[in-house]
């Protein structure tokens, strides 16, 4: 932050006793508070882990060499000797109430640097928004105390423009044209981290400091960001341009934005930078996001109870005046009849008189506003619970950049999806512009930091993997193009029988008998045989334009009086192939109700390869296999098929807002690993960590990981398995140790239950999908092939990991998964384990691609499985 530009201009005059506090000596000084406070039986857990995430014990080397580039890109430092100094910032009003409201924090620290320039030795600040404040060496005190003053800083106050409250003179208003705050501001000292951390990061190497380090410089580049008007979410930040604006519908934007932060890497220190992409609400006038919000065509159409909940704490503008409010809430009445108290003097000397004078009045005989349609409506409220502040709804027009944070329909996320894809060469030339466009080497911190960023991508070597063999039925092979197959003149490796089964049709456009004929025939050339079914149920016709939830209970009822017991299998018919409303219903009605096992199709176009598609889904569902690894049926794993081993996939499933998350566990069968089995249970909302695993009830276990013990002993010949290797998803860096030290322990204590004297050897890897590295073929306009993966350069310094592309990317850029191995008693070869991650790419048996990450395979299962715990 510039604080003694000679462009400023004077800060405004000082309240009585606003001198900067003197502080004691260091000697004096108390412990430094808390970085990161959590539960002392937490920390004592955390701190002193049994286990530590082990290093990376070589590289690989099977596969074709190829040579790629990353959005990864390189950072060197010339100061090394320098300390960041950490100090904790206390925010107040003058009255000592704690200031909580966002985006303040800035605007205070701002006019802090203006007005205290000498008194804070003209240094610039890192500051995070919040309660962190960094400084290139030490302030000249150590605690310090000031009083800093804001213009136009919004209040409970009503300004010139606005209806005011109960008892407010409204002479005093019009004297007022802009508001103003005294904040307390203190800065005590917390740490120091010495910038030589840096240094050793761009060696490839950490020490107990690098994190703290990394995380001040990505503190400033959110900063240099917030200067610039910036939407700030984590690591990502959104311009308010609107070439970087989709409109999704329902009065959502999509807006497209950059992701950046510093990593430590085996090349040393880089700025990884990414597009990303948030929702926004859709800026301009109230009235209008509500029509498109509620899906109607006019303002007397509006759910006004709905648009309360959809407006509650966001910001607007007011006109004429354009003050910046945050909506509280609406008026009961209509802006006609909105009625509040106004004081006006009663000519000469005399006391203020009350009058009641409706708002919309208010706005018209007493500012000379006109009103168009705003009368019938209610007010928006921008005041607070016992001084309510209105304004007519057409003087409201919604700010920029506010996030959207309500769950997308299916169809918003479909057309997000669509407008948000890039190809590879697309998305480097964007990364490259936005580089030279955020222009960090103008950034006073990095600069005091001697931080620079090179402009070009980072090269890396990668290795393009041999994709497994295939088998289909009668052992035939399966050769695989690209990470794709089909079953052409194949049959299926282990077909079911589809008996006991009916039709329900929701389509009046499609020829029942003829696809339900069509689709016997393939199945007999499949190897599936498909018996005729008990009944075809149409829809009444007079049941079309009734709720979604309606048609499928009249449906159901049909079902249960046409058919002599409950179906083994329903084929549902929809009308549409994506957006039925029929289709969410139908899933939960069938799962969590009846436990039926159902298929919806929406045949548009029926030919061989949809009813392939379509069978190899039933063939999975009712327990078939479609393909296997030739390696599974040899048997020849390294390390896995000789062994009885015991794979897993844990997830955590996380609801709507008010609703319970769903830990889940896939578990595979041994020696196959092509067929999985599932679990879930229901635990306590915004919870990462499963706390399910293992739960002694008495004598018993009522957890996830029994079960699936359970499973493979009964499975594999009471055998139990003396290895298991552990998929888990959905956890960031932070949470590894509590991965490794706290579930691996109560996957132990399972299986201690079951057996005192069990002592499996575990392998515990970590799979991410949500980061923002990607790699690019130089010059080509195509994704890395599938089968990709890197082990060096831009992967940790130290722990293992690896990025694996085992998919084909057809649309968009390739997303690599980032697999961390933070436990290994089996002691994989790097080319063997990462030969057998890739082999379990190919082994969803519903698919006809290679996946991108193999737990997709067991988590489709376990997302059908949440609506049974709903």
């Amino acid at each position: 932050m510039e604080s003694h530009g000679e462009d400023l201009p004077p800060p405004p005059p000082l309240p009585p006793n606003a001198e900067p506090i003197k502080a004691e000596s260091a000697d004096d000084l108390p412990p430094p508070p808390p970085l990161l406070p959590i539960k002392p039986e937490e920390a004592k857990k955390i701190s002193k882990p049994k286990r530590a995430l082990i290093a990376r014990p070589g590289f690989g080397k099977r596969g074709n060499p190829i040579q790629l580039v990353t959005n990864h890109f390189k950072v060197s430092l010339k100061t090394t000797d320098e300390f960041f100094h950490h100090y904790y910032v206390n925010l107040k009003y003058e009255d000592d109430r704690p200031v909580d409201g966002k985006g303040v924090g800035r605007k205070v620290i701002d006019k802090l640097a203006q007005t205290y320039p000498s008194e804070l030795a003209h240094k610039d600040f890192a500051y995070d928004g919040e309660k962190s404040l960094f400084t290139i060496g030490a302030l000249p005190q150590i605690n310090n105390e000031f009083v800093v003053v804001l213009e136009d800083v919004s209040s409970g106050k009503t300004p010139a423009n606005g209806s005011p409250g109960n008892d407010s003179p409204d002479k005093k208003r019009v004297k007022r044209p802009y508001q103003t705050k005294t904040f307390k501001v203190e800065l005590s000292f917390a740490a120091r981290i010495p910038m030589s951390a840096i240094a050793m990061a761009l060696k490839g190497q950490e020490s107990e400091h690098t994190q703290e380090a990394i995380r001040v410089i990505d503190i400033i580049l959110r900063q240099h960001s917030a200067k610039q008007g910036c939407l700030l979410v984590r690591q990502s930040f959104f311009h308010n341009n609107p070439s970087n604006f989709v409109d999704l519908g329902g009065g959502v934007m999509g807006c497209r934005g950059f992701h950046s932060s510093f990593r430590a890497t085996q090349s040393g220190l880089s700025l990884n930078i990414d597009v990303s992409t948030t929702m926004i609400v859709k800026p301009g006038p109230v009235v209008d996001f509500l029509l498109a919000n509620q899906k109607v065509d006019h303002p007397n159409k509006i759910d006004w109870a709905k648009a309360k909940r959809a407006l509650k704490n966001l910001r607007i503008k007011t006109s004429p005046a354009n003050t910046e409010y945050k909506i509280v809430g609406l008026s009961e009445r209509n802006c006609y009849e909105q009625m509040f108290s106004l004081k006006q003097r009663n000519g000469g000397n005399g006391d203020p008189e009350a009058i009641e004078i409706s708002v919309y009045d208010y706005f018209v005989k007493n500012r000379g506003i006109e009103l168009r349609y705003s009368g019938d409506f209610p007010c928006i409220n921008v005041g607070k619970p016992r001084r309510p502040t209105y304004f007519p709804i057409e003087l409201c027009q919604l700010v920029p950049l506010q996030r959207y944070t309500k769950s997308l329909s299916t169809l918003q996320r479909s057309s997000l999806v669509e407008k948000s894809r890039q190809k590879p060469q697309e998305r480097m030339s964007v990364l490259s512009d936005v580089l030279k466009r955020s222009s960090y080497d103008t950034e006073p911190m990095l600069k005091a930091c001697g931080i620079s960023i090179a402009q070009g991508f980072t090269q890396v070597a990668g290795r393009v993997l041999q994709a497994p063999k295939l088998k289909a039925g009668n052992g035939e092979d399966i050769f695989t193009r690209n990470g794709r197959w089909n079953f052409n003149n194949k049959r299926l490796a282990r077909a079911c029988v589809v008996d006991r089964w009916a039709v329900v049709n929701f389509s009046a456009r499609c020829n029942t008998m003829n696809l339900v004929n069509d689709l016997i025939k393939c199945g007999g050339m499949k190897g599936i045989t498909v018996e005729k079914p008990h009944i075809v149920i149409e829809e009444n016709g007079s049941m079309r334009r009734a709720p979604a939830p309606k048609r499928v209970e009249d449906m159901f009822e049909q079902v249960k009086s046409k058919l002599p017991g409950a179906p083994k299998f329903l084929l549902c018919i929809l009308a549409e192939r994506k957006n039925s409303d029929v289709y969410g219903p139908w899933k939960r009605k069938c799962l969590a109700d009846f436990g039926i096992v159902t298929q919806c199709v929406a045949p548009t176009r029926v030919n061989d390869q949809y009813l392939t598609n379509v069978l190899l889904k039933i063939n999975a569902k009712l327990g078939g296999m479609n393909s296997l690894l030739q390696i599974e049926m040899s048997p020849s794993i390294p390390l896995v098929s000789k062994v009885p081993t015991l794979i897993l996939g844990m997830d955590v499933s996380h609801g709507s807002p008010g609703q319970s998350d769903i830990p889940s566990i896939g578990s595979r069968e041994w020696p196959l690993v092509s067929k999985y089995r599932a679990s879930v249970r229901s635990q306590s909302p915004k919870l990462e960590m499963i706390d399910s695993l293992f739960k002694p009830q008495g004598t018993d276990d009522d957890g996830l990981v029994r079960e699936c013990l359970i499973d493979f002993y009964t499975s594999s010949g009471k055998r139990k398995p003396d290895q298991i290797i552990i998929f888990r998803d959905g956890v960031s860096e932070s949470q590894f140790n509590q991965v490794l030290n706290i579930e691996l322990d109560q996957i132990i204590e399972a299986c201690k239950f079951l057996d005192e004297n069990w002592n499996p050897k575990f392998t515990l890897i970590v799979a991410q999908k949500n980061h923002h590295t990607k790699f690019f073929i130089p010059g080509s306009p195509d994704n890395v092939p599938p089968g990709t993966v890197v082990d060096n350069a831009v992967c940790h310094p130290r722990n293992y990991d690896f990025y694996m592309c085992a998919h084909a990317g057809m649309i968009g850029t390739t997303r690599p998964t980032h697999y961390h191995i933070l436990h290994d008693e089996i002691h994989f070869a790097a080319d063997d384990l990462q030969d057998l991650v890739h082999s379990l790419s190919y082994v969803y048996q519903r698919s006809t691609t290679a996946i991108s990450v193999f737990l997709q395979s067991a988590m489709h299962i376990l997302r059908l499985l949440r609506w049974r715990s709903s």
